[in-house]
């Protein structure tokens, strides 16, 4: 089934960007909003300690979990926000670059940022988005 997001391309802004600057979703979409997806086992423990990729992976799939439950899949996310508790701008590439890559040509509005520190012991990403659907 086809997203009901609308990216939009900005050609007077700088295509370096791996991501769509903006998105609409139309005016009877239900507007899903998740909480940061942490990279959590089913215990509640933080998994791939010190691994920026696999808590980013881990923090898709968490992502995607909550998605099909709110009945909607990564098709439909309108934006996201990409935690990384670093400084160093290669540990949020290595972050980015799982998200980028999941998301493909659905390359949803997005930010990304270093943070100091996050919720859980161990966690190194998270992951916030909101999505749209039509029921």
């Amino acid at each position: 089934m086809p997203s009901s997001v609308q990216l939009i391309r900005a050609s007077d802004l700088s295509d370096v960007a791996e991501y769509a600057y903006a998105a609409t979703a139309p005016k009877d979409s239900r507007l899903i909003f998740l909480a940061g997806s942490c990279p959590l086992d089913e215990h509640g423990t933080t998994i791939a300690v010190g691994d920026y990729a696999g808590q980013a992976a881990a923090c898709i799939e968490t992502m995607k979990r909550a998605l099909a439950a709110s009945g909607a899949t990564i098709q439909d996310v309108i934006s996201t926000r990409v935690l990384v508790a670093s400084s160093s701008q290669s540990d949020l590439v290595t972050a980015w670059e799982v998200v980028r890559d999941t998301f493909g040509e659905h390359d949803v509005p997005s930010t990304l940022m270093g943070v100091t520190v996050l919720g859980y012991d161990d966690q190194l990403v998270e992951i916030e988005a909101i999505a749209a659907v039509i029921d």
